[in-house]
């Protein structure tokens, strides 16, 4: 893991920037050349970053309680969802009457016999009160969790089983189709945001240009966290919990709120997520996700920030070939790049390129 006076290199911060070049100019290659012009970037290269983008927030929000506090979470798929359905809520009241039954309900509520909207839709046709819920939702979750779980001293195995069994839980609550979230088919057949047709290129690019500013904004928010005193502290929990307890502080508090802050930070992922892949499932609640996020930040190389997003295109892009080529391959692909990456590179992608530049710096 990278120390925090090393956080970023100049490389890094070079890599940041032509980064952040070429994304912010392929939504400008969509909107300016028709497509079959050598120039023109695809509408669904488009949707395909923008959700690795998504991705690689949730990897960034995993990174800080797992990279820099030692808190292994396998229940973040349960933060990125609800922030998703909070979203998700608004954009099924913005249907209208635009569905196939052309109700003031969504369809699924009409298939289902509903009369009216359950209580915990109200307000839910506003859409700075389903932003506000994107962020209440998770981070409420989790501090109350956070707060039984790290005041009873859960760490460790037994905090990641307990995480996953929280996701567990709500995933099966939400296959049900008595809780109003859709059931298994969730939401979907989103037809506007805030006004604006969902599917026009212009609204797909908007879309895109506000999640990457907010990666960006959360990598720097995470970078100034690490680097504080606050940092130095939660590195010291990760390190040694008993130490930090015997010179008198209480590592509750500062716990509980780098775990919140990752539910919110992953929440406001899942948020951004709906709008450009038109669904959201509670199959998104599968343990399997929380999993993967694991994996992302496990391959890009956890305690670094900049690794777990690496590791979320990295892994997301090869998903992407693997299912396309080999579809009935991907997962023993995805097992055997964990088991290499836990063999090989414990320090991930960017702990090897490290590796690699010591080894041909001179003696």
């Amino acid at each position: 893991m990278t120390t925090m006076k090393g956080l970023f290199s100049r490389p890094a911060w070079t890599g940041i920037v032509i980064c952040a070049v070429i994304a912010v100019l392929l939504p400008i290659l969509n909107l300016s050349f028709p497509a079959g012009h050598a120039l023109h970037i695809s509408s669904y290269t488009i949707a395909l970053v923008g959700k690795f983008m998504c991705y690689a927030l949730a990897a960034l929000a995993l990174d800080l309680v797992w990279g820099y506090t030692g808190i292994l979470s396998l229940g973040h798929g349960v933060f990125f969802a609800l922030g998703a359905y909070a979203h998700g809520m608004y954009l099924m009241r913005a249907i209208g009457r635009e569905g196939v039954y052309q109700s003031n309900l969504p369809d699924f509520m009409v298939f289902l016999d509903w009369k009216t909207y359950p209580w915990y839709w109200s307000m839910t046709d506003s859409f700075w009160y389903c932003m506000a819920l994107v962020v209440l939702v998770p981070g409420v979750l989790a501090f109350i969790f956070g707060f039984f779980a790290f005041r009873s001293r859960i760490k460790g195995v037994y905090f990641s089983i307990i995480t996953q069994a929280m996701t567990f839980a709500f995933m099966l609550l939400f296959f049900r189709n008595n809780t109003g979230f859709g059931g298994n088919n969730g939401f979907t057949d989103f037809k506007r945001i805030l006004g604006f047709t969902i599917t026009a290129p212009g609204t797909k690019a908007a879309l895109y240009l506000i999640t990457l500013l907010i990666l960006l904004s959360a990598l720097f928010l995470c970078r100034w966290i690490v680097t504080s005193k606050l940092g130095r502290v939660l590195q010291a929990v990760r390190d040694s919990e008993s130490r930090l307890m015997f010179i008198g502080y209480n590592p509750l508090w500062f716990k509980l709120f780098v775990w919140t802050l990752s539910a919110i930070l992953c929440g406001i992922a899942g948020a951004l997520y709906v709008p450009q892949v038109g669904i959201i499932n509670p199959s998104e609640m599968s343990p399997a996700n929380s999993i993967e996020m694991v994996i992302w930040a496990a391959v890009g190389g956890r305690g670094t920030l900049l690794g777990p997003i690496i590791g979320a295109f990295t892994v997301n892009g090869l998903k992407s070939w693997f299912t396309a080529a080999f579809p009935d391959l991907w997962l023993y692909a995805l097992g055997l790049l964990f088991i290499l990456v836990t063999l090989f590179m414990q320090q991930g992608v960017l702990g090897l390129v490290s590796k690699l530049k010591k080894q041909r710096e001179p003696v």
